[in-house]
């Protein structure tokens, strides 16, 4: 591949990196970036080919979610006890001692969204792909966003990630299924559902993030291997570089998003969401 076509692979890169945990839907930017400029279809000689690209780079962005939240996962999965100086440590996401988020709670929040995604990865990926697509799923994502804010319980109940109930954990996978639809963002709807349920934004963030890590593996994995007869060699570095790239920029946005979202909270994402489906549709309609 020529230097040209390694570049589109970091623009998706950023473009993923850059919105995944945002309330934006990072794949609904990178379907409207594809779409309108970069043409990825044509010049890896598939579609099915460019829609695994769009859902494997999602794993550079899982990378930088590790990384920033590390001593929560290493609690999670129980590892502390043989980690000296591990155990007992707060998170990344800014645990604290007491109740503490279990892995079974994170399974409970993963499991509805969990099965939507295998029934319905096929049609997903056939028809779901487009730009118009993508345009009902940032409007109608943007309307439940204002919808949490202006109905969310004044006073969270829950401060903290370590505070959520199994109820709580599963409900909000229940508004993760919204998800499948591109263009309606992961972070959108799981925030915005741990809103309504009396969350505080910082800590629907939180879940958001820790339960991202195994969907998100998981639908990356399951898209290659479904569509690995379509790769060639040449394609490689194409994955390599989105990869390297998604991750960068995530780790860039991760931490600088977990700092604002208890500050402007979701309204401002929704007005931009709303803002930019209606310039696409001016443009490409």
């Amino acid at each position: 591949m020529n230097l040209l076509e390694l570049i589109k692979a970091i623009i998706l890169g950023l473009v993923e990196g850059l919105t995944e945990f945002a309330p934006v839907s990072s794949t609904g930017h990178m379907i409207i970036v594809d779409d309108m400029w970069l043409k990825t279809g044509e010049l890896l000689g598939s579609k099915y080919v460019a829609n695994t690209f769009k859902v494997v780079i999602q794993l550079g962005s899982i990378l930088a979610v590790l990384v920033v939240f590390r001593n929560r996962f290493i609690d999670l999965l129980g590892l502390s006890r043989w980690m000296p100086g591990k155990a007992g440590r707060a998170s990344a996401a800014g645990g604290q001692a007491g109740p503490r988020l279990k892995l079974m709670q994170v399974i409970v929040g993963l499991i509805p969204a969990g099965i939507l995604g295998v029934l319905f990865e096929d049609y997903i990926d056939e028809y779901l792909f487009s730009t118009a697509t993508v345009l009902i799923g940032l409007v109608v994502g943007a309307l439940l966003m204002i919808a949490a804010d202006r109905f969310a319980p004044k006073r969270a109940s829950v401060e903290t990630v370590d505070q959520i109930s199994y109820k709580q954990a599963f409900s909000i996978g229940l508004f993760q299924c919204l998800s499948i639809w591109p263009g309606f963002s992961r972070s959108g709807s799981t925030i915005s559902g741990g809103v309504l349920l009396g969350l505080s934004h910082r800590a629907a963030a939180d879940f958001t993030f820790i339960m991202a890590v195994p969907i998100m593996a998981g639908a990356s994995l399951i898209s290659l291997v479904k569509n690995l007869e379509y790769f060639t060699v040449d394609a490689l570095p194409f994955f390599v570089v989105g990869f390297i790239s998604a991750f960068v920029f995530a780790l860039l946005s991760i931490r600088f998003f977990l700092k604002l979202i208890d500050r402007i909270k979701l309204v401002p994402f929704a007005v931009y969401r709303i803002v930019l489906a209606i310039v696409i549709w001016m443009v490409y309609f």
